[in-house]
């Protein structure tokens, strides 16, 4: 049996860009079992943004789950500081959701530290919390952490630092069981197997990371820049990483196939 995970990150609704309705398309073409949204679905981290990117994704007929991005808290103080959470966890309840179903088990985790604007971290207690909810997955079930910030680096020149502790936090979620780890923040698409990266010990195992581009293009000077998401599927032997882009229209630009191994 094969489940399906489409991987949608960086709407920006609010920015100089809008989403229309051509995910449907998509969609239907696709037949996932599960959207996730790795953050920064607003621009600016006001109320009506939030509404209208929550509107865009329950629209899609398909059960969605998202985390926090470090566009979707206030860009003002003290809000930023003393209720950075408000109007995310107003539209979609929990900054942490979970996704379980008999062949997909999906754990968000938030990655967002509100004192800085870019760079992202996960403490150890929110680290915890994702390794005890990875470890509740039903037998063979894919199981997947989902943040904002990326644990492999952009393709591409980029700015963005990965994630604080990246190695540590990698090394806490596999060891948990997660074998696919997805995250969003640089815009570009990207994927690699831990044992391409890594050196690992006997008993350890190995994970897929991967990074979504952008759905929207939040500033102008990004135009040149390509928009689109990653459609993981998976059976009990293979995880299938498509990655596809809107032109006219939506193209598959790439696919990799990683082996599903427990070491």
């Amino acid at each position: 049996m094969v489940t399906r995970l489409l991987h949608v990150s960086d709407l920006h609704f609010g920015g100089h860009e809008e989403l229309d309705r051509a995910l449907n398309s998509l969609l239907e073409r696709l037949a996932p079992d599960l959207v996730v949204a790795t953050g920064d679905l607003t621009h600016r981290g006001r109320r009506e943004q939030h509404e209208r990117a929550a509107a865009f994704l329950r629209a899609l007929d398909v059960p969605v789950i998202a985390v926090p991005g470090n566009h979707d808290i206030p860009y003002t103080f003290p809000a930023r500081i003393t209720t950075p959470w408000t109007e995310f966890e107003r539209v979609w309840e929990t900054t942490e959701p979970v996704y379980a179903s008999d062949t997909l088990h999906v754990v968000g985790i938030n990655s967002v530290r509100p004192w800085r604007h870019q760079s992202g971290g996960v403490s150890d207690e929110a680290l915890a919390r994702a390794a005890a909810r990875l470890g509740e997955a039903a037998p063979g079930a894919l199981r997947v952490a989902a943040l904002h910030h990326q644990l492999v680096n952009a393709p591409w020149r980029t700015r963005k630092r990965p994630l604080a502790r990246r190695s540590h936090v990698l090394g806490t979620l596999v060891g948990a069981g997660a074998e696919l780890i997805i995250s969003g923040h640089v815009h570009q698409a990207t994927s690699a197997e831990r044992r391409e990266f890594a050196v690992l010990g006997a008993g350890e195992r190995g994970a897929v990371v991967s990074n979504a581009p952008g759905l929207a293009r939040p500033r102008p000077r990004r135009l040149g820049e390509a928009s689109g998401c990653v459609l993981y599927s998976a059976d009990e032997n293979e995880l299938r990483v498509e990655s596809w882009i809107r032109s006219d229209g939506w193209v598959l630009v790439a696919t990799k196939s990683y082996a599903r191994s427990s070491t």
